[in-house]
This record gives structure tokens, C-alpha cells and sequence, in this order.
């Protein structure tokens, strides 16, 4: 039986002179061909480069838009809150204006129970002074507040004035006397008050 005889037995590891030639022509290539690949890489380089250009491009033209779109939602979020609370402020206006004169007369009727000293006249101001403290808390839920003018100086921008008196305690156009109770909200007169001020 014969035995294969590898490169320690006798045989040569070069290779043929045939297969050195053609390592030797590997290595040495067309420089026509080398220039040829290094162009067709260049060009493939410029073409990536100008894609990548017009993909930032189109980046930004989009960054932009959604820029503009999200100042423009915001604008719009703000001025429909503005809108809604605008909306919200002439309906409690609205209906406390209408309910003025109801609160007037609970006033009034409070008033007059305190005028009789009989057991049941008491009993009926302790029950409209408990309606006058529930309409009152409402009203302050509501921002709604009465507006200040007795001793206050005449403001033609709260106050109505309906009478005018000679009194030389109080000072020249000062509100001495209140008529009818002026209400507010906020800022917002719903009632000016009537009131009677000193000359």
C-alpha cells in the first residue's frame, strides 16, 4: 500500500512555474481597469452625496413645516381657550344679571324680618340669612363680588350716583350712602352700584 508523500516526505511545496505566472498577473492589474473601478466608485460617491443633499433638503423644508404647523396648533389651542372662557364669562354674567334683582329682595326680606322682634320673625330672618349665605358662596364660586362704595371715593367706572347731598363730615365726592348693592366679576362690572355721594 502506497503512502502520499506531503511536503516533508521529498516533495517540493512551490508551486509550478505556470502557477507562479498567474499570482504575478493578480497582483500586477490594468491601470486602465483600476482607473475604470476608482471612477465608477467616484461616481457612485457623488451620486450618494447629491441623494444625501436632497434627503437633508427635504428634511428641513419638512422640520420647517412642522415647525410652523406646531406654532400654529398652539396659537390656535390659546386663542379657543381664550374663546371658551370668554364664552364662559358672559353666560355667568348673563344669569347673574338676572338673578340681581331675586338676591335684592332676599335682601330685603331679611331686612324687614329684623325689623319685628316676635318669635317667628326671628326664625324667618335666621332662614333668610342662611338663603343670603348659600347665594353669597355661589356668587364667590363664581368670581362674583360686591362692589365697595360707602366711604369710598365716587368712581364713574363702579358706582351710579342717583343722588347728591350737602354733608360736611364726609369728603367732597364721597359715596355716603348706598342704594342698591353694584356687583363684579373680576374686573367686569355685571351692576354698577347706586349711590348717593357728598358735594
Amino acid at each position: 500500500m502506497k503512502k502520499n508523500k506531503g511536503p516533508g516526505h521529498g516533495e517540493s511545496a512551490v508551486p509550478p512555474a505556470d502557477d507562479a505566472g498567474h499570482v504575478e498577473s493578480i497582483a500586477e492589474k490594468d491601470p486602465a481597469a483600476e482607473a475604470s473601478e476608482q471612477t465608477a466608485v467616484d461616481q457612485q460617491v457623488a451620486q450618494l452625496k447629491e441623494a444625501l443633499a436632497l434627503k437633508e433638503k427635504d428634511f428641513d423644508i419638512l422640520s420647517e413645516k412642522y415647525l410652523r404647523l406646531a406654532a400654529e396648533y398652539d396659537n390656535f389651542r390659546k386663542r379657543s381657550q381664550k374663546e371658551k372662557e370668554a364664552v364662559y364669562s358672559d353666560a355667568v354674567v348673563a344669569i347673574v344679571k338676572d338673578i340681581l334683582p331675586v338676591i335684592d329682595n332676599i335682601e330685603r326680606a331679611g331686612r324687614s324680618a329684623a325689623l319685628y322682634e316676635t318669635e317667628e320673625a326671628r326664625k324667618v330672618a335666621e332662614g333668610v340669612e342662611m338663603i343670603q349665605r348659600q347665594v353669597e358662596q355661589m356668587l364667590e364660586r363664581l368670581c362674583v363680588s360686591k362692589i365697595d362704595c360707602v366711604g369710598e371715593s365716587f368712581d364713574p367706572i363702579l358706582h351710579e350716583a342717583v343722588m347728591h347731598i350737602q354733608d360736611d363730615d364726609a369728603g367732597p365726592s364721597t359715596v355716603v350712602e348706598e342704594l342698591e348693592a353694584g356687583y363684579r366679576r373680576e374686573d367686569r362690572v355685571i351692576r354698577y352700584s347706586k349711590v348717593k355721594v357728598a358735594n
